[in-house]
């Protein structure tokens, strides 16, 4: 049995023993990673430990951080009561709100994470006091995000168009944007008829809100102070593309320096369990793919004779896999295996990096992602656990479908 081979089936024992046992998949991963790594292939635990998303974990912890203070100090309450009186009665409106608002914010160069990070918490609260289904709220957000992407000022086209550059090859920027909008956009549409249609937290009428609800929570000096470091991470993030995570962590300890108290009391609003989750099983597939498991398929996928096919299963590979792991590299290591198809002259080359890219984006929405995480850590702690096990069906669901529903429309077409 080859390693790849095994590789995979511990991964498949980790999904099983997790949902049998009820054990933090995060914590089996990270087990799983250094029995392969380290007791089947000999690698050392440093080596191990490079797969570990440091960038994830950072951006998880600095942004339930800083929007924790902002909820315990009453800032998040503010906005969500001027949001009330823009938006009145048309409830349904907000998931769609946040679609547009997290497409032009990647659109205009913000990183996918970057984007759903500022606008999934806010978003997501204000869903919640409407009792709008936060799963709704946060797919939304994360479609929007993959819509906006591949505009010709975002990062993930300026990456498409340069990988594609090295090649002597190009695609429309037009059309790649358009084509991924439209995409993304009917990824939305499905959302909503899945959960729009009833978009209300089931059982749970806690989360409500009556018409009059409590009066607006004061601006004092620290609500200020914290609005000020939101906008602040809306600048740095969008405008000089700094870092989200290092971004939102400083902003949250120059509050936690002088307002100690809602510091202390805002760690608790850290997604530890979610963290952890997410974290382990990115370590492991960074291990799978260091050991080949993505090559593998590569040539696999190569040894195919007929275009078509093989232009799906590139397809597949790159939702599946992207469901576990960074989009961008996914993106930077599978647009090559194409690459000798596109030369061929058998497939349009438009129509494959389109199928590839939405193919590639459409599964962000994956607990396991950086974007998924957030909507499932900025989710109530009580509705936490429905969210995620939602998003890991509307995961595989994505994952079996969007690949081949992007190939059909873009490439066979």
């Amino acid at each position: 049995m080859s390693v790849e081979l095994i590789g995979v089936l511990i991964l498949v024992a980790v999904f099983v023993l997790s949902g049998v046992r009820g054990l933090n998949m995060g914590v089996l991963s990270l087990v799983a990673a250094f029995v392969l790594g380290s007791v089947v292939l000999g690698h050392t635990p440093e080596e191990v430990r490079s797969g570990f998303p440091a960038g994830m974990f950072l951006v998880l912890v600095a942004v339930t951080f800083l929007f924790g203070i902002a909820r315990v100090n009453g800032t998040v309450d503010w906005l969500v009561r001027i949001a009330v009186g823009a938006v009145g009665a048309r409830v349904g409106a907000i998931p769609w709100v946040l679609f547009l608002l997290t497409a032009l914010l990647c659109a205009t160069g913000a990183a996918s994470p970057a984007a759903v990070a500022i606008v999934a918490p806010i978003g997501i609260t204000f869903a919640v006091r409407h009792r709008v289904n936060p799963l709704y709220a946060g797919l939304m957000a994360v479609n929007g995000a993959a819509a906006g992407s591949f505009a010709p000022s975002g990062i993930l086209g300026g990456i498409v168009h340069s990988a594609l550059a090295a090649d002597h090859l190009s695609v429309s920027a037009g059309q790649l944007f358009a084509g991924t909008f439209a995409f993304n956009l009917a990824a939305a549409a499905v959302t909503w008829l899945a959960f729009g249609r009833n978009p209300l937290v089931p059982g749970d009428a806690e989360c409500a809100i009556d018409d009059e609800g409590p009066p607006t929570p004061r601006l004092g000096r620290e609500q200020v102070a914290t609005l000020a470091a939101m906008a602040a991470m809306v600048v740095g993030t969008t405008v000089f593309s700094l870092d989200t995570g290092f971004v939102a962590l400083t902003l949250a300890a120059l509050l936690a320096l002088f307002f100690r108290h809602t510091a202390q009391a805002a760690t608790k609003e850290i997604a530890w369990p979610v963290v952890l989750l997410v974290c382990g099983i990115v370590t492991y597939i960074s291990l799978l793919q260091t050991i080949g498991v993505v090559d593998s398929l590569g040539t696999t996928i190569a040894a195919v004779g007929a275009p078509l096919l093989a232009a799906l299963l590139i397809c597949y590979v790159a939702g599946v896999v992207s469901a576990f792991a960074s989009t961008t590299g996914i993106l930077g290591a599978l647009m090559p295996l194409s690459i000798p198809f596109l030369q061929s002259g058998a497939i349009g080359t438009t129509g494959m990096v389109i199928a590839l890219a939405a193919a590639a984006t459409v599964v962000d929405a994956s607990p396991f992602s950086t974007n998924g995480a957030l909507v499932v850590a900025n989710s109530p702690e009580r509705l936490r656990t429905d969210v995620c096990r939602g998003l890991l069906r509307w995961g595989a669901g994505v994952c079996t479908l969007a690949p081949a529903c992007a190939w059909l429309a873009f490439v066979v077409v």
